[in-house]
């Protein structure tokens, strides 16, 4: 029986990486400079070098169920999303953090049928996206849809809990972004925050983060500083 994964190596080292050989060399010999820190879902639909175009050291991806962030405090106990948020802001000093969530999300649907007694790690990580949760028994389509949308900038403003995410956004050296990524569309929906989340077709921004500007970041003519 061919093994499937096997062939995939061999042709990545023989047909892919010959492409690309000089520009692995230079991250080898350089190092990682990515500028941004895209924290997604980990459906297999979601493939972030598609959606952004994004090459070899442009990305510094983190990958999880729902695409949460756990809390800076530990409360929720050691996690290498939150370490991998700190080491991508201090270490690497990026310049934008994007939140990606999706359609059809599992983690959204189960956050109101539930998960099997069989899994008390995923029925605790779920608990990031409880606030998100809409008053419903059964939720339809549109409630999941907003919810899926309320856990991507839930996730926003517990990132603004990090400390040393806070103390960049506020000097302007990070931007955070909200992205909902609907899979059916092949089109990401940017959060806005004063429009809520907008196609990026008739987007006029990449996104924002979770606030307003505060009065003193806005100029005389009501334009963010």
């Amino acid at each position: 029986m061919p093994d499937e994964l096997l062939e995939r190596l061999q042709r990545f080292h023989t047909d892919a990486f010959p492409t690309q050989r000089s520009l692995f060399r230079h991250l080898v010999d350089d190092g990682q400079h990515p500028l941004t820190l895209f924290i997604g879902c980990s459906d297999s639909r979601l493939v972030p070098y598609l959606l952004t175009g994004a090459g070899p050291g442009e990305l510094f991806l983190v990958r999880n169920v729902g695409a949460f962030v756990p809390p800076h405090d530990q409360s929720q106990g050691f996690h290498g999303t939150a370490a991998a948020i700190e080491f991508a802001v201090l270490n690497l000093q990026v310049r934008r953090i994007v939140v990606c969530g999706h359609s059809h999300c599992g983690a959204i649907r189960a956050l109101y049928g539930g998960v099997p007694a069989a899994a008390p790690n995923l029925a605790q990580w779920l608990e990031l996206g409880r606030e998100a949760v809409l008053p419903v028994a059964e939720p339809g389509p549109d409630a999941l849809r907003r919810t899926e949308q309320r856990a991507i900038v839930l996730q926003l403003e517990r990132l603004m809990a990090y400390p040393m995410v806070r103390e960049r956004v506020e000097a302007g050296t990070i931007t955070l972004h909200g992205w909902h990524y609907v899979i059916e569309d092949g089109e990401v929906h940017v959060f806005d925050v004063e429009r809520g989340f907008v196609p990026a077709s008739a987007a006029e921004h990449a996104g924002t983060g979770p606030y307003r500007p505060a009065p003193d970041e806005v100029s005389p003519a009501g334009h963010a500083a």
